[in-house]
């Protein structure tokens, strides 16, 4: 065992009960077809919160069995996009009405600080259901100009039904991130929630009910990855999957879907993504720019800025002032106001996080600060920054998704666009100078879906957001994503008239 550093920190009661554990399939809470239940725990001290539902291949069938029906008979794709886009907003509303319950849940069950769910996750989450509702009724295809006597024009029509995997690290944003979209466009859906986090979203599921929509439209699932998931990825009358997660489990999910019926896929996978600071750069701001980039959600982010390139000329001083930084995060109960530093989600991934730290050390990173859990309860991790590190080394190659900052250094730019693009990632990048020139370059050169410079973590529902290569697969977010969740009808018919 890690060794720790503080005593145990004072752990209140949660300021939220438990209402739903059951499985949501057409439009009813019910048990298993198996009966089983699994525990999901409150990551600030390990104990059991409640048990849910677990689902596995019977109980996907029963689910897509009843999406199918809502989708080749029922109304929901045959409304009008302005009726589907009232009842999302009429959802949004009922959200707001329960908003401190919704964010109470997502802390109890996820283990980030309240303050961030309240001031972050949940309005995002409001966002993406509010912007695609507002995108139902502007789904449509478009005349086009053929050679001859035809006229011709496109549909986009709802692709059917539709599976989706969400991960453990945003629940609630992950969840209107995905069924957002689909809904709008007139899909059905069957939605496997992580099994560390499936509390939020089945609360959600008595909201969307209330709000008006129809049985089996959305079904919500608690289970495993290997039954639950694999069950949905392989099932034949699924003709989309849509998944966010590691990369491993990406390459299981697309192998399932062609496997089974060639369905459409969407992947939204793993990062190692470089933060580029430059010896022009304010090193105060690259320092807070690099601690967000790293640190926000404790590191538990497919985004997140775990390769920090630092050029030489200030690498000595950006090196203390982050560690200076990373000792002022406040760490503590995670309902608490002012705790910025929560704990890991659960004992596979604190043990993960600080396997690597050893692995670090091992490969000879100079530990700067952290290294250490907090605590003896719970699954706290200090805030970790290693420096000195190596292309080579396994802390700057793989995916740690925890609160370690590995810090490479770097003399010119021709060398960092290289170093940086040599990933099997490209889900972000990070850019922290005052040239304008250095920016453009950097900006075209970074092998990455999304390129921020002189800020972080700056998401939005326009702005598509997916990777380069072993990143994934599409995009989210945009309009982009809307085609993603919509087949495309070519329609031609003869014409007599002067004007063709």
């Amino acid at each position: 065992m890690a060794p720790s550093t503080i005593s145990d920190l004072p752990i209140g009661p949660a300021p939220v009960s438990v209402k739903y554990t059951k499985l949501f399939i057409d439009g009813q809470f019910v048990d298993a077809v198996s009966g089983r239940t699994f525990e999901t725990l409150d990551p600030r001290n390990g104990e059991v919160i409640s048990k849910v539902a677990e689902a596995d291949k019977q109980d996907v069938d029963v689910a897509v069995k009843a999406a199918r029906k809502a989708f080749d008979h029922g109304p929901w794709p045959r409304l009008s996009g302005y009726a589907r886009g009232r009842i999302l907003l009429k959802f949004a509303d009922l959200l707001e009405h329960h908003f401190d319950e919704l964010a109470a849940l997502e802390t109890l069950d996820n283990g980030k600080p309240l303050d961030l769910v309240k001031y972050v996750d949940l309005p995002m989450a409001l966002r993406l259901l509010r912007s695609f509702a507002g995108f139902a009724d502007k789904i449509c295809g478009k005349t086009v100009k053929i050679d001859g006597p035809y006229h011709a024009y496109t549909l986009l029509e709802p692709i059917g039904v539709v599976g989706q995997i969400i991960p453990w690290n945003f629940p609630l944003i992950m969840f209107f991130l995905k069924i957002s979209p689909a809904l709008a466009a007139g899909n059905t859906i069957v939605l496997k929630t992580a099994e560390q986090t499936p509390l939020s979203a089945l609360f959600c599921a008595s909201l969307l009910k209330e709000a008006g929509l129809p049985p089996g439209v959305l079904n919500i699932l608690s289970g495993f990855g290997p039954t639950a998931g694999a069950a949905i990825s392989s099932h034949n009358d699924v003709d989309k999957i849509a998944f966010t997660g590691s990369t491993d489990v990406g390459k299981l999910v697309m192998e399932a879907a062609a496997k089974s019926n060639l369905k459409a896929v969407s992947l939204e996978l793993g990062g190692k993504s470089p933060m580029i600071v430059l010896d022009d750069a304010d090193v105060d701001v690259a320092v807070e720019l690099a601690h967000l980039a790293l640190f926000f959600n404790v590191g538990q982010c497919c985004v997140a800025g775990s390769r920090v390139f630092v050029q030489e000329g200030i690498y000595d001083e950006f090196l203390r002032k982050a560690a200076d930084r990373a000792k002022r995060r406040v760490t503590g109960d995670s309902f608490q106001s002012g705790v910025d530093h929560g704990p890991v989600v659960d004992q596979q991934q604190f043990d993960r996080v600080l396997g690597y730290v050893e692995i670090g050390k091992r490969e000879g990173a100079r530990l700067v600060t952290g290294g250490c859990r907090i605590g003896s309860r719970g699954f706290y991790i200090e805030p970790t920054i290693f420096a000195d590190v190596e292309d080579y080394m396994r802390i700057a190659r793989e995916e740690i998704f925890g609160p370690v900052m590995s810090v490479l250094k770097f003399r010119t730019i021709d060398e960092v666009i290289q170093r940086a693009n040599d990933t099997a990632y490209g889900l972000a990048a990070g850019i922290v100078t005052k040239d304008l020139n250095s920016a453009n370059r950097l900006t075209r050169s970074l092998r990455a879906g999304t390129v921020w410079i002189n800020c972080y973590h700056v998401f939005d529902p326009a702005l598509p957001f997916g990777g380069y290569k072993m990143s994934g697969i599409g995009r989210e977010n945009g309009k982009q994503v809307l085609y993603q969740y919509s087949q495309v009808k070519s329609v031609v018919t003869p014409v007599e008239s002067p004007w063709l």
